[in-house]
């Protein structure tokens, strides 16, 4: 009998956070310093980086773009092999890589590379990057929990993740969503079936249930209220308050995402037409047309160019 192949499949380490591009971004910067509650980072020429309360150096970016979506999805691995078995094994799959793991020449540093995924977003994955002092203060967000992305083959995109960047499944929405992860945490990734690639929301977590309730607080005393939410899902059991950014992005607040333990857990397909589903503490509600059409977002043209791109500019 032949060997089985046991050849370990390497995984992402973490969800660092994402770098969005609008028309005008930047001058949306006073909407995430005085009311979501992130920091300045770091600025430069048409960039904005925001960092929470933890040792990340940004969770979330600003950069102004002549089109709406995507600059790109930033991601962890632990140390210098690990980023080359990556990138070998996305080379191996025939992935898109721009380029081989080297030295960045941004303001966050490190060593790591690029890619496309099949809808042309651009993955960057960084080891040794700049880590700051951790600045805790009561409900603001400590990092982002995960990224939902809208793509018109949700199947064929959940199988990519799968192989060359080692994600693995947690749960189902009925047949229109998949969730899934690169470590303990429920969901870093999920994917939705749509028309076309877009982001669908961003979500940012908050250390404590009653630190996520209070930042809701804070936002309605400043006059935003939440466009769906607070409830509690079931994929994921995490509590969710979704708003609009002023550049049209759906973002949440979010906390307690479920731990998984991949021993154990068995991912379940949770049904669509069951309220509680949803939502379990039917607080909610279902979203509205418009909640639903605002996380369909704008089409991401995407990247097609990217390779010919300036290493570490944006």
């Amino acid at each position: 009998m032949e060997d089985e192949d046991v050849t370990e499949i390497t995984r992402v380490g973490s969800l660092r956070g994402i770098m969005m591009r609008a028309p005008g971004m930047t001058e949306t910067l006073p909407f995430y310093l005085d009311m979501w509650g992130l920091s300045l980072a770091h600025r430069a020429d048409g960039e904005a980086l925001l960092r929470g309360t933890g040792k990340e150096p940004f969770l979330y970016g600003l950069k102004d773009g002549a089109t709406y979506g995507i600059e790109y999805v930033h991601f962890a691995m632990p140390d210098r092999p690990s980023m080359d078995a990556l990138h070998a094994q996305v080379v191996a799959h025939g992935a898109v890589a721009l380029g081989a793991p080297a030295e960045f020449t941004d303001w966050v540093g490190g060593y790591g590379f690029e890619m496309l995924d099949p809808d042309n977003r651009r993955l960057r994955f960084r080891t040794e990057a700049r880590v700051l002092d951790e600045e805790p203060d009561w409900a603001k967000p400590r990092k982002v929990s995960h990224v939902v992305l809208n793509t018109p083959d949700m199947e064929g995109l959940q199988v990519w993740y799968e192989t060359v960047l080692g994600f693995r499944t947690s749960d189902y929405s009925a047949d229109q969503m998949v969730f899934l992860r690169c470590n303990t945490d429920h969901h870093s990734i999920a994917l939705v079936r749509a028309q076309y690639p877009s982001v669908n929301h961003v979500a940012f977590e908050l250390p404590t249930l009653n630190e996520f309730m209070r930042s809701i607080g804070r936002m309605k005393q400043k006059g935003h209220v939440p466009s769906w939410g607070p409830g509690r899902h079931g994929p994921g059991d995490n509590p969710f308050a979704y708003f609009v950014s002023p550049s049209g992005y759906v973002i949440e607040f979010t906390s307690e995402l479920q731990q998984i333990d991949d021993a154990t857990h068995e991912a379940k397909v949770w049904s669509r037409d069951d309220p509680e589903a949803m939502d379990q503490w039917m607080t909610a509600g279902p979203p509205t047309p418009a909640q639903r059409a605002v996380m369909q977002g704008r089409p991401d043209p995407g990247f097609p160019d990217l390779a010919s791109r300036e290493r570490g500019a944006a």
